[in-house]
């Protein structure tokens, strides 16, 4: 009890209702003091980044930031295209065209400004100089890099945007096969807001079992790994304004060192046990084919030291579902052809198997993160024998494996033979 009878906290209470209305007025426990509105900010969708063509150098004038008298930086010039949304133009529902009446045409709905420069930073401020609203990446979805931008090295583009607390880590960045600006100025038939459908292709592609998750934050950590390379989607902007995935881009460290084919997806996904299985192929049985769907994967990946080097196990475990046939006359009640299909299946992933782990070795690219696998069960023969990133880069051109794959198909339709 204090000297005037009231408990210190009450105390506290009675000054507080007083000072609440004081600070009230003049505004300090406001919630918009620093408010700023939806109209002065340029919302960026969607950013590319390509490599400027020496006939274009040209337009470097006037535009570099550079200390005088230091003279601008020695890198090459690169160009930056963004998708900027307009106020009132973006769709509000399935049928709706938002307040400005932009329709499906995504002319109408976004706006698509490039500039070049010296890195990413100084692209952007020189596009900067261009609007009257401060450009916000807090709603950024999509950053796509063209092949040859990819192929030179991404690591002012990774710098930029790691360093820039509005970029969300859940956003996408792929690699376009030609130019990167040219996704930039889709036009979607299912999307009226181009960067949206980029988005949704890969979202929708780890739903069904297509594409493995890959967000920009996850490329980032893979690539910080010392026994691990990062890859990105390896896309292409179709005649019909359609995105195809045409694999994966391996990299090596921030240089994208090769690209691998469409199905190569999944056998990615199998040795890693991602699920659900999305993947459908032909397989060859007494002189005509059939086709199976996989449903669900298992994976087991394991190591030993043998002879100095590590020797690694995978052990793939697949549910399929038959779905077609081409003849007639092949007999899918007899369990002997459904064994038959089974091992031909079996022998077929083997090989696919071999192919992509044979084609990341020859590249150094190690995106299955075999290195983190020795890291962690073998950290003495790590620090010993490898040590550097450089070096298991090296190392994994040579190590050997074997592949045990297992088959099961569950169901074969419902149609009464």
């Amino acid at each position: 009890m204090s000297v005037d009878g009231l408990y210190p906290w009450k105390r506290v209470a009675r000054l507080a209702a007083r000072l609440v209305p004081l600070l009230a007025v003049t505004g300090l426990l406001c919630g918009c003091w620093d408010r700023t509105e939806i109209e002065d900010r340029a919302i960026v969708l969607g950013i590319s980044i390509d490599k400027v063509p020496p006939e274009d150098e040209s337009e470097e004038e006037a535009v570099t930031h550079y200390v005088r008298g230091l003279g601008p930086p020695g890198s090459d010039l690169i160009r930056v295209g963004v998708q900027i949304a307009l106020p009132g133009r973006i769709p509000l529902g399935p049928g709706e065209s938002g307040g400005g009446g932009g329709g499906n045409d995504p002319q109408k709905t976004v706006w698509v400004l490039d500039a070049v420069g010296h890195s990413v930073n100084d692209a952007l401020m020189n596009l900067q100089q261009e609007l009257s609203a401060r450009l916000f990446f807090g709603h950024l979805r999509v950053i796509v890099v063209s092949e040859e931008m990819a192929r030179f090295g991404l690591d002012n583009v990774d710098d930029y945007f790691h360093r820039n607390s509005e970029v969300r880590r859940m956003a996408w960045m792929m690699v376009s096969k030609g130019e990167a600006l040219s996704l930039m100025k889709a036009s979607p038939k299912l999307e009226r807001v181009p960067s949206l459908y980029l988005m949704t292709t890969l979202d929708e592609g780890i739903r069904m079992g297509k594409f493995p998750q890959d967000y920009i934050g996850l490329f980032w950590s893979r690539k910080a790994k010392l026994g691990q390379e990062g890859f990105l989607p390896y896309v292409q902007l179709k005649k019909n304004q359609s995105l195809q995935t045409r694999g994966l881009a391996l990299f090596q460290d921030s240089k994208m060192v090769g690209a691998t084919l469409p199905l190569d997806i999944a056998v990615y996904m199998a040795l890693k046990g991602n699920n659900p299985g999305g993947y459908s192929a032909f397989v060859k049985i007494r002189n005509t084919e059939v086709m199976t769907h996989v449903t669900h994967r298992e994976a087991k990946t394991t190591f030993e030291i043998r002879d100095g080097k590590p020797y690694f196990k995978f052990n793939v475990s697949f549910e399929l579902n038959l779905e077609e046939k081409l003849n007639d006359e092949l007999d899918i009640q007899d369990p002997t052809v459904i064994h038959e299909i089974e091992e031909s299946q079996k022998k077929g992933a083997a090989k696919l198997i071999e192919s992509f782990i044979g084609k990341t070795q020859s590249l150094g690219s190690d995106v299955l993160g075999l290195g983190e696998y020795v890291r962690a069960k073998a950290p003495g023969y790590w620090s010993r024998n490898v040590g550097t990133k450089e070096r298991w880069q090296r190392m994994y051109k040579d190590i050997g494996y074997e592949i045990h794959i297992d088959m099961k198909i569950r169901r074969i339709g419902m149609k009464a033979e």
